[in-house]
Order: structure tokens, then sequence, then C-alpha cells
């Protein structure tokens, strides 16, 4: 499994970690039931601390995108779609929200702003 983490980054190790690994049971390139890496074989990997990618697999537990089973391993969890969707929908608002103050700080207009929206998004 390939994560990017960036030691440069203002976000901590462990929630870049929690991210790619998120990212990747989203958007089905790690399936329901799954083995990840052991703490340790990603740690390793990562040539990062052991408690940091234990903190991230804690996280990702939490959240509810892994199950542990002691003696076992670390599994991909089947995912409550409509749960992971509404979490995405509030930092995309999140995100929106400071474009929005940007723009009405630099006398960007509300159509102006769609129509930026729409380009960028007809892009992908």
């Amino acid at each position: 499994m390939e994560i990017i983490i960036s030691n440069s980054s203002n976000i901590p190790i462990y929630e870049q970690i929690k991210e790619e690994v998120k990212s990747k049971i989203v958007s089905g390139e790690l399936e329901e039931g799954e083995m990840l890496p052991s703490i340790r074989s990603l740690a390793k990997d990562l040539r990062v601390s052991v408690i940091t990618t234990k903190n991230a697999y804690e996280e990702l537990e939490k959240e509810g995108y892994v199950k542990t089973i002691p003696s076992k391993g670390v599994y991909v969890n089947k995912i409550n779609w409509e749960l992971a969707k509404e979490e995405q929908l509030k930092k995309i608002e999140t995100l929106m929200e400071r474009a929005i103050n940007m723009a009405k700080i630099n006398n960007i207009s509300k159509k102006e702003l769609k129509d930026l929206i729409s380009v960028l998004y007809e892009e992908e």
C-alpha cells in the first residue's frame, strides 16, 4: 500500500496517514475485508514511529473505516456510505466557506465565484 506523507506539512503525520488510508478505502482501492499492513510494517515503510501509525489506525477504527481483530490484524470495515458522504460534505462546506469569505474580501462577485466553480468542476 503506497502512502505519501509530507514532513513539511502542518498536518500531523498520523493524520496524513489516516486520510490517505481513508481515501483509498472510499475510492475502492482498498476493499472491505482487505488486511492492512501491520502497524510495525507500515511504520518501517514510512520511516515513522510505531506510535504514529498506531494513532492513525486507532483514529480509522474510531471513525469506522477499519476493524482490528486481535492477533490477526487490521482489516477494512464495511463502510456506511451515507455517513462517509456526510463527512466529506462537511469538509467541502468548510472549504467553501473559506473561499466565499476570501471572495468577499477581494470583491469577487457571486456570479464570478459560481463561474469559477463551474469551470473547475468541469476540468475533472
